[in-house]
């Protein structure tokens, strides 16, 4: 067993003041016994700057007193120690840079960011190397940061690489990283993850009025989000720090337990099919979907079927493992403009006759609201898949499928919809909590640079929700097609676009 600790705390202008606390929130840490220590992102400096130059200035410097001061912290309490700072590169770029300190102070990996959020991008400069597995005593270790983990590629990569425990630090006020973002990355790769986010404004407190008016958000909504934690592999958040102030949270690990789970999980993936996410971006092509589009999760027979045609359903999903055949679904739709998804993952409409589908690793159907993509089956545990969707400019994903684990409802497709901004429509048979699918739609309101039709909850990328119960033979909802089309989580930051293709190589199977 290994004890780790989450950290957070607020960190400002004052370089001097960050260190101080810093290392004092580190002492804390050891104090309570732990052996691996996570610290937020951006520890050196408040992640606000007037120039990529003011940056570098501002940046740490290998063995400079800042970064000297941090591998004493851990030389003296014979600790491993994640840090996230600026750091100038002898090579002209200033990055991003999670640090691990070894309990002899010595620099055990170092890992640049991949992708930048917001303004990060007019400062800083991005990886050029994917991040390392370190093997230490406390476990193999992968370290990412704050955007890395909103999207699954760096996770994902670091996973298949072998580590048993990530460790991310953020420096974020959305508080979807804490309920889905940072939970996800633990559950879809049966790893370990120790996540450490700031507290305190993000923005200089003179300017925090005349960001939070630029931006039409109040103030408040401008601090760290903090909720710092320690997840298990099946998702459960073993320990959470509060919402403000500063906080550490321990937990006792068992870095191995992650490995079983980890190598059956990972051998149900198809990295032959996954070339496309390596390649460089395309944008977007295709037109937006329709505004609307009214769908229905179906658990029952031909006259359930033919019941939500009738009320206006133009797409059917049935649940993975339903009986109705493609020929008995074709006809419960008769005379209807309705398209339905068949348990094996089949199209079919009134005549009984699918769409043709573009070619393609995920192939697409043009419907008259737009763009089709079906995942079936074990295919839905992978997030690769819905990547491929993406990519091939999908706008509705059908799921047909039971989950198989409570994470796969409870955080799992939600996080699918999320990092692809698509709408899914999830059917199964009876699941986990008495759910048996889902309808994830893509919301209008979304990021801070979009203008939000409802107040601003803090939840940065995140899908609505209509629950389909076990009880529910029919379920309908609406999504929204079109929405599929924004995926610019920031300024300079699309979700798709903006992954890391040319770092990605491990998830075909490539080394490096």
């Amino acid at each position: 067993m290994v004890r780790v600790a989450a950290v957070q705390f607020e960190a400002g202008q004052d370089v001097a003041a960050n260190l101080a606390t810093s290392l004092r929130m580190i002492g804390e840490a050891a104090g309570r016994g732990a052996e691996l220590i996570v610290l937020p992102e951006f520890c050196n400096h408040l992640s606000w700057y007037e120039s990529r130059e003011h940056a570098r200035a501002m940046a740490c410097r290998h063995g400079d007193p800042f970064l000297a001061a941090v591998a004493g912290a851990a030389r003296r309490h014979r600790a491993h120690v994640k840090i996230g700072v600026t750091l100038a590169r002898d090579d002209g770029r200033t990055t991003g840079a999670s640090l691990l300190y070894g309990p002899g102070g010595e620099l055990l990996g170092e890992a640049d960011k991949q992708i930048l959020m917001g303004a990060e991008n007019d400062h800083l400069d991005p990886a050029t190397a994917p991040g390392p597995v370190v093997d230490t005593a406390a476990g193999r270790v992968g370290m990412y940061a704050c955007m890395e983990g909103v999207i699954n590629e760096v996770t994902r990569g670091l996973a298949v690489r072998g580590a048993q425990i990530l460790l991310n630090s953020l420096n974020s006020f959305a508080t979807d990283e804490a309920s889905l973002h940072v939970p996800v990355r633990a559950a879809e790769n049966k790893v370990w993850v120790v996540a450490a986010n700031k507290v305190g404004p993000l923005i200089p407190a003179d300017r925090l009025a005349q960001v939070g008016a630029g931006l039409g958000v109040p103030v408040g909504w401008l601090h760290g989000a903090g909720e710092s934690q320690i997840v298990a592999p099946d998702g459960t958040v073993v320990a959470r720090a509060p919402r403000t102030g500063e906080a550490v949270v321990v937990a006792d690990i068992d870095p191995a337990a992650a490995d079983a789970g980890r190598a059956r999980l990972l051998a149900t993936r198809r990295p032959a099919r996954y070339a496309a996410i390596t390649r460089p971006p395309r944008g977007r092509t295709a037109p937006p979907g329709a505004a609307v589009l009214p769908v229905a999760v179906v658990r029952a027979g031909a006259p359930a079927v033919r019941r939500a045609a009738r009320d206006g359903a133009l797409l059917i999903v049935l649940p993975e493992g339903s009986p109705l055949s493609a020929a008995e679904a074709s006809a419960a739709v008769r005379d209807t403009p309705a398209h339905v998804v068949t348990g094996t993952g089949a199209l079919v409409n009134a005549t009984g006759e699918a769409p043709a589908a573009e070619a393609g690793p995920c192939p697409i159907h043009r419907l008259p609201w737009g763009r089709l993509a079906i995942v079936a089956g074990e295919d839905a545990r992978h997030p690769e898949e819905f990547r491929l969707a993406a990519l091939a400019d999908a706008d509705v994903v059908a799921v047909p499928y039971t989950a198989r684990e409570p994470w796969e409802l409870r955080l799992g497709l939600l996080e699918r919809a999320a990092e692809n901004r698509l709408n899914l429509v999830v059917a199964g048979q009876d699941g986990p909590d008495g759910v048996a699918g889902l309808v994830l739609a893509a919301p209008r309101d979304f990021t801070l640079w979009t203008a939000w039709e409802g107040p601003f909850t803090g939840r940065i990328s995140h899908p609505v929700v209509t629950t389909v119960k076990n009880a529910d033979e029919v379920a309908h909802a609406v999504v929204w097609p079109e929405q599929a089309v924004n995926r610019h989580v920031s300024r300079g930051t699309d979700l798709v676009d903006g992954r890391p293709w040319h770092l990605s190589g491990a998830l075909v199977g490539q080394a490096g």
